[in-house]
């Protein structure tokens, strides 16, 4: 999609507060693309924080958020390859894009432990899939 190659692709990945999916598969994406992505993340009314469950299950699979923040999606501009909402419907606001995807996960920012994991990795597998496909 990235016609110059030499560019790392722009992903963008929304929710509403950008403190849990969006912060995650910002993460997955870094981790994953290493240096051919340039991965954000934002919210249409961002909490400010980054939930620690977040911090927490991700740091179990050797992923740090420790450099990330919650942002507004004022903070964040240009083009991009990609833009990625996480299932927040109307809450999320239509952003130009080459590629955009709608994620229908559900916020496990009040889920069981082991329910958190699982939108995790599900967040994890499908950030594979994206990147794979760009």
């Amino acid at each position: 999609m990235n016609s110059d190659r030499s560019k790392p692709f722009r992903v963008l990945f929304v929710c509403v507060e950008n403190a849990n999916r969006s912060q995650i598969a910002e993460a997955f994406a870094r981790h994953y693309g290493g240096d051919r992505v340039e991965a954000l993340s934002a919210g249409s009314r961002p909490s400010g924080a980054i939930n620690p469950r977040a911090r927490q299950f991700m740091a179990e699979i050797g992923i740090d958020l420790s450099a990330q923040s919650s942002k507004s999606l004022n903070d964040v501009s240009g083009d991009f390859d990609a833009v990625v909402t996480m299932g927040c419907g109307d809450e999320c606001p239509w952003l130009p894009a080459r590629r955009r995807e709608d994620w229908a996960l559900p916020d496990p920012k009040h889920l069981s432990d082991d329910e958190y994991r699982t939108v995790r990795d599900a967040i994890g597998a499908r950030v594979q899939a994206l990147l794979a496909g760009l």
